[in-house]
């Protein structure tokens, strides 16, 4: 079994034994394969695995890659940092964003988003660990964009994403995600329906804490190369 393949199946096991340990439905916790810094190749052999939802950080090589494997029914979801002058692409071309972090590029993408095309998904990114090296929007700051976001055509509003401090304690692992799911239920806004939580080394307690889709690079395709990063 080569090592993509045998990646692929013990990341599928981890996450159906945390459903089980976490008492969550089967099924209920969808993997988001990160490719960033991985050629189409290797995206192609794990969509023959099954694995259809893709996840980039780089507009360019994204956009690179879904030209070469444009035959594949494959879900890209933008998972990067998002610059004012890059999100018309990604309203062309992708499904889903993880990362919208303030109206400005919510309205940017509502706007560009060809009207040919369904909703974009969207997610907003919280710092909710409130560190001074990441984007996100505040918890204290997320009712409102939530509010305003929501008002916005052209674009489906699903959740939130996280990237909480990096923790070893697994009940400290949980408490951010703890905290960003109770804001989002006392919003009482029950089309919310995806939390984009948790990575290789937390993937157990997002699942605890109500992660819907997990994001899995390293553990999936090996060490990234950034060399050539666009």
């Amino acid at each position: 079994m080569n090592t993509i393949k045998q990646n692929f199946y013990q990341i599928q096991s981890k996450i159906r034994h945390a459903e089980i340990a976490c008492q969550r439905d089967k099924g209920s916790v969808q993997l988001l394969a990160v490719s960033k810094t991985k050629p189409a190749s290797d995206i192609a052999e794990l969509y023959r695995l099954g694995q259809r939802h893709f996840g980039e950080n780089y507009l360019q090589e994204a956009l690179e890659k879904q030209r070469q494997l444009g035959a594949f029914n494959i879900s890209w979801h933008f998972i990067g940092p998002i610059q004012s002058n890059k999100t018309k692409s990604i309203a062309e071309h992708f499904s889903w964003v993880h990362s919208v972090d303030r109206l400005k590029i919510a309205k940017r993408l509502s706007e560009q988003r060809p009207h040919f095309l369904p909703p974009l998904n969207i997610c907003l990114q919280v710092n909710i660990s409130d560190e001074d090296s990441k984007s996100g929007v505040s918890l204290a700051g997320l009712p409102k964009l939530v509010a305003d976001v929501n008002a916005l055509p052209n674009i489906r509003l699903r959740g939130v994403m996280a990237i909480p401090a990096p923790q070893t304690d697994y009940e400290l692992q949980r408490e951010p995600y703890r905290k960003l799911y109770q804001a989002i239920a006392d919003l009482k806004l029950s089309e919310l329906d995806t939390f984009s939580f948790g990575m290789t080394g937390d993937l157990k307690a997002a699942i605890a804490e109500g992660a819907t889709m997990v994001r899995i690079g390293t553990a999936l395709f090996g060490q990234r190369d950034y060399s050539s990063k666009q």
